[in-house]
């Protein structure tokens, strides 16, 4: 029985690359003051695209459950050189489901994910395609230039949590990476494959291996709105991303224990020593309340963070789906259908 799986004869070639395609999926979440606004900068990438590559585009905009009238807007979206796809989830799943359905929906070869804020910039994608096409990377992912402009706090946290994240890890996930990435039809297809529905698609795309490489950039500022991912929202995400992808809180968790248990051996080690050389006995209850207070929060830790596993592997187990689309529409690009309509014709 094979247990792994063979991709090999998706490699990317030059050759190959315009005939698979490029789909840019694009999750939402009460983006409607910028979304036409982004439409217009991809449809004018997709120009680009097709003029230096011959490449085909699609987009795939997914409405994660919105309150405004993003799903509305995007209705509305022309078909402007690239097909649009439209994909509204029958309620808020979070970014990560939100990818999953546009990776699921996306039907070309390629995909790119970026964010629907305008912060990730459209310019800079002929770049990563050319990354892919020209230098033949699989995937081709983004990080932040640098973080001079967030408090020491938040910088302190972000590595801390990478640096927890990647302890004994086998397959490194690169800090600062974010989800503004391409990857491959090989690497699409590797993606594809992997059955686990709490998802970190940071992680994931880091752990299929290929050829990756790695670009900066400057995130440009939030044209409108602010951003929903407050501190609760990414210690949330953190934790997320941490028990689905790591087992480090785990080992943390037996170190912590092992480290508890031999001060409390050398503590006991010491009041046997001080009875026994002066024969005083040493006063027990300032002592004991503090040891019997830090040992009780530390197993109250341990048994947080293991139920944290738990429920992953319950949520596993469910098998429940991992989004539901309420409406799915597109709208194909006028020369992708009489190019459609000629292969049929000549075929025939």
């Amino acid at each position: 029985m094979m247990l792994g799986s063979d991709v090999s004869n998706l490699s990317t070639t030059a050759a190959n690359a315009a005939a698979k395609g490029l789909s840019i999926v694009v999750p939402m979440y009460n983006e409607a003051a910028g979304l036409a606004a982004l439409h217009q900068r991809l449809c004018e990438l997709a120009k680009a695209l097709r003029h230096r590559y011959a490449i085909r585009c699609e987009i795939v905009y997914v409405d994660d459950g919105s309150k405004d009238g993003t799903l509305a807007i995007a209705r509305a979206l022309p078909a402007d050189a690239l097909d649009v796809q439209v994909v509204s989830l029958s309620r808020n799943f979070g970014k990560e489901a939100a990818l999953m359905a546009g990776l699921d929906h996306a039907r070309l070869g390629a995909v790119l994910f970026m964010d629907g804020d305008g912060q990730h910039p459209p310019a800079l994608v002929e770049q990563l395609v050319s990354h892919w096409i020209d230098g033949g990377y699989d995937v081709v992912y983004t990080a932040k230039a640098h973080r001079d402009n967030e408090s020491f706090l938040r910088r302190l946290a972000v590595h801390g949590f990478y640096a927890l994240i990647n302890w004994g890890a086998r397959q490194k996930i690169p800090e600062d990476a974010g989800d503004f990435r391409l990857l491959s039809p090989r690497a699409v297809a590797a993606l594809r494959q992997l059955p686990e529905r709490n998802r970190f698609f940071k992680g994931l795309a880091s752990w299929i291996g290929f050829r990756q490489i790695r670009v900066d950039y400057e995130p440009a500022p939030r044209a409108h709105g602010v951003t929903t991912f407050n501190f609760m929202r990414l210690l949330g995400l953190s934790i997320e991303g941490l028990t689905s992808f790591s087992v480090a809180p785990l080992r943390f968790a037996s170190l912590l224990g092992v480290l508890l248990a031999s001060a409390a051996f050398l503590f006991g080690l010491s009041i046997i020593w001080e009875v026994w050389t002066t024969g005083k006995q040493v006063p027990g209850y300032p002592s004991l309340v503090v040891g019997l207070m830090t040992i009780g929060g530390v197993q109250l830790i341990m048994i947080g963070i293991v139920g944290e596993y738990i429920g992953k592997i319950l949520s596993e187990l469910k098998a429940r789906p991992i989004y539901f689309v309420a409406e799915h529409s597109e709208k194909r690009f006028e020369a992708d259908r009489d190019e459609s309509a000629g292969e049929r014709t000549a075929a025939e």
